[in-house]
């Protein structure tokens, strides 16, 4: 099978858990799929980028965005500015019948994509431009949504995740061994994964 949207390698396993034959290729390749998932949970994003814009499904690059501000938009991730459109629906009857041009707009961080980092701040060149209207979502967004590349602590923390899902068939009660305090359990969050994970983790607003 092929890895979808996986942050690391069927290699890269396997050379961390010093695999060298192709006997479990396939579980190690769900491993992979299943540990970068719970990436995405953890972090309330993902790190792979959609197809490209016009060639996959249509829903899947449109968003709709509210805003408290007239002058900026903060949006999810965007992986890339080909294909990027942007609609305000001005009198908040659900038309979105204004499209604004390049100039009407700034996308931020700035040097986002120089660092293959995502875009996520949309700044108006002119206050007023995005709508403070009663309508649930005035700015519909199309684009590529995603990140770049993968960064590298997601791509080891995956790694690391992955193996751990590999040998938890052998501690499948929590239990990975004995000690001569006990037992050893096995903890739901490695402490380095969750270290490597928390730069990139979306805090949730009450």
């Amino acid at each position: 099978m092929a890895i979808e949207n996986g942050y690391c390698t069927l290699a890269e396993l396997k050379a961390v858990l010093r695999i060298t034959d192709n006997v479990d290729d396939t579980l190690l390749e769900r491993r992979i799929e299943e540990a970068s998932r719970v990436i995405d949970n953890h972090c309330g994003r993902f790190f792979w980028k959609l197809a490209p814009v016009g060639h996959g499904n249509a829903d899947d690059w449109v968003k709709l965005f509210t805003t408290v501000d007239d002058g900026v938009v903060f949006v999810d991730d965007i992986a890339e500015t080909t294909g990027l459109v942007i609609k305000i629906d001005s009198n908040g009857d659900g038309t979105y019948a204004k499209t604004l041009t390049a100039s009407d707009y700034q996308l931020e961080p700035l040097n986002a994509l120089l660092k293959k980092e995502p875009l996520n701040k949309i700044r108006a060149t002119v206050r007023g431009t995005f709508p403070l209207t009663q309508a649930p979502a005035p700015i519909k967004v199309t684009a590529r949504w995603g990140w770049p590349d993968v960064p590298f602590p997601i791509r080891s923390a995956c790694i690391i995740l992955a193996g751990r899902l590999v040998k938890r068939g052998d501690s499948l009660l929590g239990v990975a061994g004995f000690g001569d305090l006990g037992a050893i359990t096995v903890r739901a969050i490695d402490p380095d994964v969750e270290r490597m994970l928390k730069p990139f983790k979306i805090m949730a607003v009450a």
